[in-house]
């Protein structure tokens, strides 16, 4: 859906995720989000009775079905399909993300994490579902692309957990080389798990 299309309720999930990704859960107000989606700040109570938690945890859900069809359209863009393209490909939106933009902004799901896991549970367990909605089409891919079932979703669980250190790492060194690194590392492994 394009931001033009967009409904009130939908813009503020989505400038919730920016933000989120850009200065965390804390960092985050309820007006800066309405401001962000360009809504009327009374709409906030209206689509959101639940106040700042439910929308951190829409936010962070809506940020784990993105990831989840960011695999469909990676593999799209892949001219042979294989773990380590797959891999490469993802670490690439956040290189190219960096190097367009610099390091401001991270994960949504790992900045509520970081922000909420030991505060909110409402908020640990949006996360952790969201990390469950990406690993799963990754999973799939994996085993499409010849990965064991019994691996598939162990890697798409190291692929995901390896690319979010390596995201904080880079945005800690304000250098791409973590990113670059995991994946010429990570890729032989990957590649290994397919059968011959």
């Amino acid at each position: 859906m394009t931001e033009a299309r967009r409904g009130p309720r939908e813009r503020m999930v989505f400038s919730a995720a920016q933000l989120i990704r850009r200065g965390g859960v804390t960092a985050t107000g309820m007006r800066e989000v309405a401001e962000h989606a360009q809504a009327p700040r009374g709409s906030l109570q209206h689509y959101f009775p639940g106040g700042k938690e439910q929308l951190v945890n829409e936010a962070v859900e809506w940020a784990g079905r993105y990831a989840g069809r960011r695999i469909g359209r990676f593999l799209e863009g892949l001219e042979q399909p294989t773990p380590s393209g797959l891999f490469a490909a993802m670490a690439a939106q956040w290189t190219d993300e960096y190097a367009d933009g610099g390091f401001a902004t991270g994960c949504p799901v790992a900045a509520a994490t970081v922000d909420c896991a030991s505060t909110g549970d409402s908020t640990r367990q949006a996360a952790a579902a969201a990390f469950a909605t990406w690993r799963a089409p990754l999973a799939e891919a994996l085993r499409g692309m010849g990965v064991p079932a019994a691996r598939a979703e162990p890697l798409a669980t190291l692929m995901i957990s390896t690319l979010e250190g390596a995201i904080l790492m880079a945005r800690a060194e304000r250098d791409v080389r973590p990113l670059t690194t995991v994946v010429r590392e990570l890729g032989p492994l990957l590649d290994a798990a397919v059968h011959s």
